[in-house]
């Protein structure tokens, strides 16, 4: 049976209820709901969702990078957006920084993100290889 083992890191936003910013098993990383949220400040990157966006891509980036992984071993990510009819803003950015070839992925519509986030994306990766 593998081991479930927690990532941590302080280049992104710091777990704050009973769970982990990501799980690594095996060869795969489970990362916790991302929010555009920059963890120094503690506050979101911006009212704009692209600007949320890309803080939250960089917060995947970071939990990634501490399991061994990262962005171009992304298998699978879903996005959730407070209103559907931002999603283009979010497709330019997600296109311009998650490498090809591109991941499997969901998104939807919620009613509510926390904090009143625009988006959260989450997503699962292979570990790296060396």
């Amino acid at each position: 049976m593998a081991q479930r083992e927690a990532i941590s890191t302080t280049d992104a936003p710091a777990a704050v209820g009973p769970y982990s910013q990501a799980i690594r098993t095996g060869e795969l990383v489970f990362t916790a709901g991302q929010l555009g949220i920059d963890p120094r400040s503690g506050e979101l990157a911006g009212d704009g969702v692209a600007q949320q966006a890309e803080r939250a891509i960089a917060n995947l980036e970071a939990i990634l990078v501490a399991a061994g992984s990262g962005l171009a071993n992304l298998v699978k990510v879903t996005v959730f957006l407070a209103d559907i009819d931002e999603w283009s803003a979010v497709n330019e950015v997600y296109a311009r920084l998650i490498p090809e070839p591109f991941p499997a992925r969901s998104a939807f519509a919620v009613k509510d993100l926390p904090r009143g986030a625009r988006v959260e994306i989450e997503a699962v990766a292979t570990v790296a290889r060396g």
